[in-house]
């Protein structure tokens, strides 16, 4: 059975799980996860993980991802994005040159943000979008993102500019409350109108087929190395390779500080680790 990764580029309307359900039916094989979630109103890359490699999907969410925006100032709606309701209206007249410097000055590192009410984090065992969707709104606390780059790309004119904007954010940010709070800092409130991932980690737009294509999918199959390029690697010989695949740690006075890929002759994926001291422990291994 293959192991691998297909980048798929996701269209409005569909959900991450429509494509794990495609890739399925596609490649008969049942063992198959998504690496993060896309809003339906979302497009862009979703990246699928097929047998094997669904052990290694924790290690792609955990990578930077890029998102390019469209933000509508001066109108608020109760899922901060154009699928929710509007809320309220109230004319916004702001420059570019303004927004950028808020977004340098308050917007990017680690920053602390609020997550949304409809989102699918967990309150007394319930999703808070389903909450949401039975009117009832809940404290949230503020919970820090990482924020590594954000360009304001053009601003538009008019009471209700439409502001475009690139994000390179780690782990749990939410870009439409990345929106609303940068349209607060200048006086307002937005919401998002558009939303695309133009890639997470190593996976890029020109590596995405669309779920048309997945007729073909061997031929689109990526591996390891590929989508995970960015973790960084570490060369062993054989000999240690064979230690490893039996859970076996080894030494080395070079080893990463973050989880990094162990690869044998040839480049081949041995397991993903992590450093304790002077020692390789194995966290993921491909027997």
């Amino acid at each position: 059975m293959p192991d691998g990764f297909l980048v798929l580029d996701k269209p409005p309307g569909r959900t991450s799980h429509d494509l794990v359900a495609d890739v399925r039916r596609a490649t008969r094989i049942k063992k198959v996860g998504h690496a993060g979630t896309l809003d339906p109103m979302a497009t862009g890359i979703v990246v699928v993980a097929v047998n094997r490699c669904t052990r290694l999907i924790r290690f792609i969410q955990d990578q930077p991802k890029e998102y390019v925006a469209t933000a509508v100032f001066g109108v608020a709606t109760d899922s901060l994005d154009a699928d929710g309701a509007e809320t309220d209206r109230a004319e916004m007249y702001v420059g570019i040159d303004e927004l950028r410097r808020v977004a340098d000055e308050r917007f990017t590192g680690e920053i602390l943000q609020v997550p949304p009410m409809v989102s699918a984090l967990k309150r007394d065992g319930r999703r808070l979008y389903e909450l949401a969707r039975e009117g009832i709104e809940v404290e949230r606390e503020a919970r820090p993102v990482t924020v590594h780059d954000l360009e304001i790309l053009s601003v538009g004119t008019g009471p209700y500019p439409e502001v475009r904007f690139r994000v390179l954010c780690g782990k749990g940010t939410y870009v439409r409350s990345l929106a609303d709070d940068l349209a607060r800092a200048v006086g307002g409130f937005a919401h998002l109108s558009a939303l695309r991932r133009t890639s997470t980690g190593g996976a890029t737009l020109n590596d995405a087929i669309s779920s048309d294509q997945l007729d073909d999918w061997a031929d689109h199959l990526r591996n390891v190395n590929t989508v995970l390029s960015d973790r960084p690697a570490h060369h062993i010989d054989e000999e240690t390779a064979m230690q490893l695949r039996n859970g076996i740690r080894f030494r080395a006075h070079d080893l990463p500080d973050v989880p990094f890929r162990v690869l044998g002759p040839g480049d081949e994926f041995i397991a993903m680790c992590e450093r304790k001291g002077d020692q390789a422990v194995p966290v993921v291994v491909f027997n």
